[in-house]
């Protein structure tokens, strides 16, 4: 069997930041544990598998340990695959997957998304998680993922983390924001998964999907700019939509090539 495969780089218009994703068109489905296996290979954060159905595409995520109920950079880098280098001409995608219906359009070339809100809720942080942190937050949340608030950027950047207290337990396939204010945008982060291979994701769509509303509620305003302090470090124009909310970004194309399985 021979597929398609493209490597791009998300949320932002450099080669070499933003966050890498691999993304596979398929014909049909293969079983799961080749996507699993093709995720392990490929080494990225996240793999995007993707199947056109009808006027829609049904698109899946896999990380190289788990399948993910959502991914915002790589449904941004399958967007771009499909208008930059398939051609759609249409102006605008569905995206049938594991969190509903994702649309994603192109404006002034770069690629809006329409995800799901999820306003975290005050939640006590788990102690080993809490224990692994060489910078304690000021308040802790939690909707898929828990969101710890910090005083300052300086804080958010210098945080280290034990890994060997920093565990998958009670996180399912949620992961730990870190975030604050910022003087150059209206909040930074960081982003963990303790049960993924790459710890630190450089820049992480679905975080957004709580770090929205939660400073949109904190600063009074649904059209915001976020940075992910990552090393690889992203770009993000966000907007507040009530029950659902956009991020914008850049991506750019690293590689195309083929696999053989």
């Amino acid at each position: 069997m021979k597929l398609d495969i493209y490597q791009v780089d998300a949320f932002t218009s450099d080669i070499f930041k933003g966050n890498p994703a691999c993304i596979i068109p398929l014909d049909m489905w293969i079983p799961d544990e080749i996507l699993l296996k093709i995720a392990q290979e490929n080494a990225v954060a996240e793999t995007a598998f993707y199947v056109k159905k009808n006027d829609k595409y049904h698109l899946r995520w896999f990380t190289p340990e788990i399948e993910m109920d959502l991914c915002g950079h790589a449904t941004l880098a399958t967007a771009h695959v499909i208008y930059s280098i398939m051609g759609l001409k249409k102006e605008k995608i569905v995206f049938e997957t594991l969190s509903g219906d994702l649309i994603v359009k192109i404006k002034d070339h770069s690629y809006v998304m329409n995800l799901p809100s999820r306003m975290p809720v005050p939640k006590k942080l788990p102690k080993n998680i809490y224990d692994s942190l060489n910078i304690k937050p000021l308040e802790v949340y939690k909707a898929r993922d828990y969101l710890l608030l910090f005083s300052s950027e300086s804080d958010v950047g210098n945080i280290k983390i034990n890994t060997e207290l920093f565990n998958k337990k009670n996180l399912g396939t949620g992961g730990v924001i870190c975030t604050s204010r910022s003087s150059n945008h209206d909040f930074v982060s960081r982003v963990f998964f303790p049960q993924a291979s790459i710890l630190e994701d450089p820049v992480t769509g679905s975080a957004h999907c709580s770090l929205v509303p939660f400073w949109s509620n904190r600063l009074g305003k649904n059209e915001l700019t976020a940075k992910q302090i990552s090393s690889r470090g992203g770009n993000l124009k966000c907007f507040n939509l009530d029950k659902r909310i956009e991020i914008c970004g850049d991506a750019r194309t690293y590689l195309i090539g083929q696999i053989f399985i």
